[in-house]
């Protein structure tokens, strides 16, 4: 008896231990404060994700029966500090029905690329700068990373971002004077106290659509102006590459610029400054920030979790989820500087041919050869991966990239924010040996970024060192789903899809983005949309979005330049339908064939809009959106009415008149109402196409002149007459002249048309008497524009000089403004107003 009970207790014993087993098969466990030589146990676990990588690696190089149902990886809370980027390769895949799984366990598994910085102390005298602020500074030594000092660019204290010392404020930016290109220096405005040159000193300038940021080599000081010369490489790229380049203008301003990274500029709460001779870091803490208790983070990995395989055997069926990602670095800038063509792909060369023309596109004189910024996570060779329910913040460059041979991934339910260059970016846009305006056919379709699915994401506050960077950018890639994600608080563009520029049909096709709002965006960059695209890409669909809230930019190099769909140069073969904006502010930009236009704008109806943004499940991500700033200004479109001219100078005669035809019918504008003089060519248009044109044809002939005149400052039409009928039918001439070059007279012509009613009534009564129907005085700069309507079938030589009859006073109103006025560049001595012809 005692033998069967012993046997029993052994069966029974042994069936709850293989209960046991069972219940915790597939299951290793991290814990960040664990003993090193942990087992994996949820009781001994590793202390970091490596090794439990490295012990799932082994259970399926051995065919242990805990893969069989997967194996998952518990990360517990805890800070994480990695020492080389956490490489996930292929020996880490799953498969289908055994996937590799790291999920954390709580709310709290944070894997930072940073150092702490501790021991914070007064600064007390600091030399070159005032008591008052030195008083308030505080020092530490610099972080060492393996016994050496090492260089980085942001800083985050208590998880708040700080500024690197700067002369000036995001809001508060001063302009350049001039820009020399064969010297290649800059001239700024001397607004500094006390300026002297600091070795790392750097140049952050806007221009158009980009930034740059250039390391100073020199600096020639005057009491009024400072020329800047700047080191190579960016040197010869800031000043050969055609655009986007610096903004000399004096209707809306020069580029806005700042001075970064100098001691003397640390000069306000929350800025810091690293001195890379001395080791040491300068501090000037925020109101309550108490420095012997603070957590300072410097970044030190560029890029802390990489998953990637090779074509033959990419990195699959792994899934990442609910972990957070902080503290990485970026240092390209640092040792190169930065010169952007757009979406933050920096320039690797970049020049203007002087010839024109290449295999693509026989016009084009910009050539750019392009690199990628670096990323905290990166996805290279992937197959059926899943990152779900992550966080991405605090971080130096890119959040999350699928550089390449992606296919059919998932990133959803994730928070992107704070970080210095954009949100999410996927696919190739150029590898860096191949010219950026070229189509992409992929030798391997492996290559391509293909059947990635974006969805459910929260992307905010991006681009915030790097203003030309996007919420989410996809270069050459195919069958990708950007959908029901929410992006706000952007400087530049939402969602930017395609690359290259071009209407050849490449290797990019069938992509999807539907369902997402996307509001709050343009912060600073113009030539901005809330969904932007480019090149052929056949089968894509582009649907039921909403649109909103562009901010007023106060940097805008053409303040009109916003709009809440933009297709650029190039795009083809896609469909545009059922978005919603408020109005109709769009642009469509040297389009291929086949962009079809569907019921977009305010007018859509509610049910096609109704699932925009997240759905059901992912909810309680709104509860994280950031607030809306109180100083926040949106721009709204009031349509303008009235006739408005586009006018181009071309004396060098750079584009012919059957191109310039050309461009204007693309743009959808009716040729009919061409005007031209000598090297002058005018349409008439309306506000919305004049201002689609302005961006247009910078983008397409930067080198040739164009006004856009809409600013309307004197206006007559026949309700001030004693006969009010108007006509239905309608001829008109247009004439043009331009003020003198005296700001007092300039004044006196503005004052007296304002003025003219009341005291020269004479005026209008001529107009009344000749018969006319409007009289619209436009100014652009000194330039005006003068359109006189009047019924259809009479001549303007015969109706105008009734003007005069019986009203001798409206002769000396013509003299008064003749004072004021002189012809136009082109126009002989004698000449002041002169006719534009049909």
């Amino acid at each position: 008896m005692k033998d069967i009970k012993t046997r029993l207790f052994v069966a029974i014993f042994t069936l709850l231990f293989a209960f046991s087993k069972a219940v915790t098969a597939g299951d290793i466990y991290v814990a960040a404060r664990s003993q090193t030589k942990g087992d994996g146990s949820k009781e001994k676990p590793f202390s970091n994700l490596e090794a439990a990588l490295r012990e799932a690696r082994e259970w399926r190089r051995l065919n242990d029966p805990r893969v069989v149902d997967g194996i998952t990886i518990w990360v517990n809370d805890g800070l994480y500090r990695p020492s080389q980027t956490i490489l996930i390769r292929p020996e880490d895949s799953g498969r289908p029905e055994s996937p590799t799984r790291v999920k954390a366990v709580g709310d709290g598994a944070i894997f930072s690329g940073g150092l702490t910085i501790g021991g914070w102390k007064p600064a007390g005298k600091v030399n070159g700068l005032p008591s008052r602020v030195s008083n308030k500074l505080f020092v530490a030594d610099a972080p060492r990373a393996a016994g050496k000092h090492f260089a980085f660019r942001q800083l985050w204290v208590n998880n708040k971002k700080a500024v690197r010392a700067e002369s000036h404020d995001d809001q508060h930016l001063p302009r350049i004077l001039n820009w020399d290109f064969d010297k290649g220096t800059a001239t700024i405005p001397n607004v500094f106290p006390g300026f002297k040159l600091e070795a790392g000193m750097e140049f952050f300038i806007h221009q158009w659509w980009a930034i740059a940021q250039l390391r100073i080599q020199d600096a020639t000081v005057s009491r009024d102006s400072i020329v800047l010369s700047f080191h190579e490489p960016e040197r010869q790229l800031q000043n050969e590459h055609p655009w986007p380049k610096p903004w000399l203008s004096k209707e809306h301003g020069n580029s806005a610029f700042r001075l970064v990274n100098a001691l003397q500029f640390l000069d306000q709460p929350g800025e810091w400054f690293l001195d890379e001779d001395t080791h040491k870091v300068y501090y000037y803490p925020r109101e309550g920030e108490d420095m012997k208790a603070a957590t300072v983070t410097a970044p030190y990995l560029e890029t802390i979790l990489q998953l990637q395989g090779t074509m033959e055997n990419p990195v699959s069926n792994v899934q990442i989820e609910g972990l957070k990602f902080k503290h990485s670095t970026w240092l390209r800038p640092h040792t190169h500087g930065h010169v952007a063509l757009q979406a933050g792909m920096y320039f690797v060369d970049a020049y203007k041919l002087q010839k024109p023309g290449t295999t693509d596109k026989a016009g084009l004189e910009n050539q750019a050869w392009v690199g990628r910024p670096g990323a905290a996570v990166q996805l290279k060779n992937t197959k059926h991966t899943s990152i779900l329910n992550c966080n991405f913040a605090h971080l130096a460059a890119t959040g999350l990239d699928y550089q390449e041979a992606n296919f059919q991934d998932t990133l959803q339910g994730n928070v992107f924010q704070d970080i210095a260059g954009s949100g999410l970016l996927l696919g190739t846009f150029s590898d860096q040996e191949m010219e950026a305006h070229l189509p992409y056919f992929a030798s391997d379709e492996r290559r391509m970024t293909d059947g990635t699915y974006i969805a459910n994401n929260l992307i905010q506050q991006v681009g915030n060192e790097d203003w030309g960077t996007v919420g989410i950018g996809a270069g050459f890639v195919r069958n990708v789903h950007i959908v029901h994600n929410e992006l706000l608080d952007l400087p530049y563009t939402g969602i930017s899809l395609g690359w290259g520029w071009t209407p050849t049909v490449n290797s990019m096709k069938n992509n999807r983005v539907q369902h997402n709002k996307i509001t709050r965006y343009g912060q600073y960059m113009y030539d901005v949309a809330g969904i932007y695209t480019l090149s052929a890409q056949p089968g894509t669909k582009i649907q039921y979005n909403v649109i909103d809230s562009i901010y007023v930019s106060p940097y805008a190099h053409i303040p009109d330049h916003w709009f809440y769909l933009y297709t650029d140069e190039g795009s083809a073969y896609m469909t545009v339908s059922d978005n919603w904006f408020p109005s109709n502010k769009i642009l469509q930009n040297a389009n291929g064939p086949s962009v079809e236009w569907k019921n977009n704008g305010p007018g859509v109806a509610a049910q096609l809009i109704a699932k925009a943004g997240f759905e059901e499940e992912y909810q309680h991500l709104a509860r994280v959106k950031a607030p809306l700033s109180d100083s926040a200004m949106f721009n709204a479109y009031v349509p303008f009415t009235k006739p408005v001219f586009f006018q181009i100078y071309d004396p060098q005669q750079r584009v012919k008149p059957a191109d310039v035809e050309a461009f204007f019918t693309r743009q959808g504008a009716d040729v009919s109402q061409l005007f031209r003089w000598k090297d002058y060519t005018i349409l008439q248009t309306t506000d919305e196409l004049g201002k689609k044109l302005a961006g247009a044809w910078l983008a397409n002939y930067p080198e040739v002149a164009y006004k856009v005149f809409n600013n309307l400052f004197y206006s007559f039409d026949r309700t001030r007459c004693a006969e009010t009928s108007v006509n239905t039918e309608t001829d008109y001439v247009l004439l043009t002249a331009e003020l003198v070059d005296d700001k007092a007279k300039q004044e006196a012509y503005l004052q007296a048309h304002e003025q003219q009613y009341e005291k020269w009534p004479e005026v209008a009564k001529g107009f009344c008497q000749a018969g006319f129907e409007e009289v619209l005085l436009y100014r652009n700069d000194r330039q005006l524009m003068l359109y006189i309507s009047f019924p259809k079938g009479q001549r303007f030589e015969d109706i105008d000089p009734l003007t005069l009859k019986d009203n001798p006073r409206v002769n000396e109103w013509n003299k008064l403004m003749g004072s004021y006025q002189q012809g136009i560049e082109g126009t002989a001595a004698n000449e002041t107003w002169i006719f534009y012809k049909k």
